[in-house]
């Protein structure tokens, strides 16, 4: 334990002016040291910890990329942006831009695959036969297996009717049916996971609109949004702290 003498204790942020300065708890800065991904602090006599504006540094990037990319993922990058060299450590930050990109282009993408849907009506007219398909010809129409499409109606996501066939049954996917599986295979594309595809499901199965859905997913483009900026503030600041010119 690196211990600091009093006549340097002037300069000594506590835990809590840590805290105040960042916006977040006294424990959280406490776990956060402890678990190496703030600058070790070392101990004044009294056996509190003296902290710098470095730390404060250091919290406000960890609070910006853990909003950008998530808790876990922030605390492992930090600890490896601290240790790695400059090119490594701007890979990493470079590849959490990457990630969020194909998260905004897949959401953008169900968005238009949505819209594209969203002139049909929930309640359309009886189908023939001839109108409906087999689970066979609609996984290679929308793209997904055939078993994915059983457990959508597990799920409660899809009603196929049933047939009778002389080996048994056999699902057919009629007008309805057949837009529910592109909705949740849009959704899905979209990183939707399957509570939030069916509830986007039962709001459209009640307006009759796709125009729940669609709100949906422009909540999720205005969230990635949000955490791509709040990247590129967590990015200018390990810049500042660990990926400056090479000495």
């Amino acid at each position: 334990m690196v211990v600091v003498s009093t006549r340097d204790a002037a300069t000594t942020l506590t835990t809590a002016d840590v805290a105040s300065a960042a916006g977040c708890s006294a424990q959280q800065v406490r776990d956060l040291e402890a678990l190496g991904v703030l600058p070790s602090a070392p101990r004044m006599p009294n056996g509190y910890r003296r902290f710098t504006t470095d730390h404060v540094t250091a919290l406000r990037a960890y609070r910006a990329l853990a909003q950008a990319v998530g808790p876990v993922a922030a605390r492992e990058a930090i600890r490896q942006i601290r240790a790695a060299p400059h090119d490594e450590a701007a890979a990493t930050i470079s590849g959490f831009h990457v990630m969020l990109l194909d998260e905004r282009r897949r959401a953008l993408a169900a968005r238009r695959a949505l819209d594209s849907i969203g002139h049909e009506t929930a309640t359309e007219a009886e189908t023939l036969d001839a109108d409906t398909m087999s689970i066979t010809e609609l996984s290679q129409a929308v793209g997904v297996r055939p078993s994915t499409l059983r457990f959508w109606e597990r799920e409660g996501l899809v009603a196929p009717q049933r047939t009778v066939t002389r080996s048994g049954t056999a699902r057919r996917y009629g007008a309805t049916a057949v837009r529910d599986v592109r909705i949740v295979a849009a959704l899905r594309s979209g990183g939707y996971r399957i509570p939030e595809a069916r509830s986007a499901l039962d709001a459209l199965r009640r307006f009759g609109d796709a125009g729940r859905s669609l709100d949906a997913l422009d909540a999720r483009l205005a969230e990635i949004a949000e955490r791509m900026i709040a990247l590129l503030r967590a990015g200018a600041i390990l810049a500042e702290i660990s990926l400056g010119a090479p000495e």
